[in-house]
């Protein structure tokens, strides 16, 4: 499934589901971030992505990002429940776009990076000192599930290494469901310090990825990754934090996510825009309110 838009217009992607769940009262500070509510409170999940649906938003990404088998196997939830929760994922996201009015609303399925499931940080370091083989080995079994639930797409998401994105570019060409890669970048580098040129390369000639680019990242940092990603000759997709800066206790500094600098991104070339950390739904509001105009 791709992604067909008109020149110098974009598709709109939601915020940051986890944040906006964090802002209706939900505790997310343990291991399993969002993921927990998948089992606790599944309602507040749905009614999440339904405000960025009604926001403006057509795209809604799973609370998967941090549901791993290894994750959930942690907190002593079995391999049966995951799958479980796993699909329930996809079910939630699809209730809110069913309850938004459906149409060509989409949802995709949130495929966070080996380092989320740590739940150290290393999502941001990369280089975990595991093979692409044994990256595969890892993620195939989520993937699995997830490209069965009946999402629209993967959203390989927050990826920080080149190697781990061969592995999972791997996995959806073999598994044959279509994908986004969206490394998390610092500058012109991913995290793990690999050129975005070699970053983006990974996914030329495999038609199951139907989009690349960048997101968990700065928004001053997007703009000189949009013309690198283009290369490849796929939709280049980009959702930002809002700016603000996470200290290991609390977010600092001001926001700098703004739809005027989303529109500059559409102009180089972005066909895929939204947001990711502290991106609320009134922000995508505005989003789809300049770049409808």
């Amino acid at each position: 499934m791709g992604f067909t838009v008109a020149e110098h217009t974009a598709l709109i992607a939601d915020g940051g589901l986890a944040t906006e769940l964090e802002a209706r009262g939900h505790d997310l500070s343990d291991a399993l971030w969002s993921a927990r509510l998948l089992a606790d409170a599944p309602d507040a999940i749905t009614a999440a992505h339904l405000a960025f649906y009604r926001a403006g938003a057509m795209i809604a990404t799973t609370a998967s990002y941090q549901a791993s088998f290894d994750a959930f196997s942690a907190a002593g939830i079995s391999r049966g429940d995951t799958a479980r929760l796993l699909r329930r994922s996809v079910k939630l996201a699809k209730t809110a776009r069913d309850a938004a009015g459906g149409g060509d609303r989409r949802v995709a399925a949130s495929v966070g990076p080996y380092g989320a499931a740590l739940a150290d940080g290393s999502e941001y370091r990369g280089r975990y000192g595991l093979s692409v083989r044994q990256l595969e080995n890892w993620h195939r079994p989520r993937l699995e599930v997830l490209a069965d639930a009946g999402a629209d797409m993967l959203a390989l998401e927050t990826i920080p290494d080149v190697d781990e994105a061969q592995a999972l570019v791997n996995l959806v060409g073999s598994l044959g469901v279509p994908g986004w890669l969206s490394y998390t970048i610092e500058g012109t580098h991913t995290r793990a310090g690999q050129p975005l040129a070699d970053a983006f390369a990974v996914a030329t000639g495999v038609p199951e990825v139907v989009a690349v680019g960048v997101n968990c990242c700065a928004p001053d940092d997007v703009l000189p990754a949009i013309e690198p990603a283009r290369e490849i000759g796929k939709p280049v997709i980009v959702y930002p934090n809002s700016g603000e800066r996470w200290d290991g206790g609390a977010w600092t500094g001001p926001s700098r996510f703004s739809p005027q600098l989303a529109a500059q991104w559409v102009s180089a070339g972005a066909r895929i825009v939204g947001g990711c950390c502290r991106v609320r739904p009134a922000d995508i509001a505005e989003l789809t309110r300049v770049l409808r105009r």
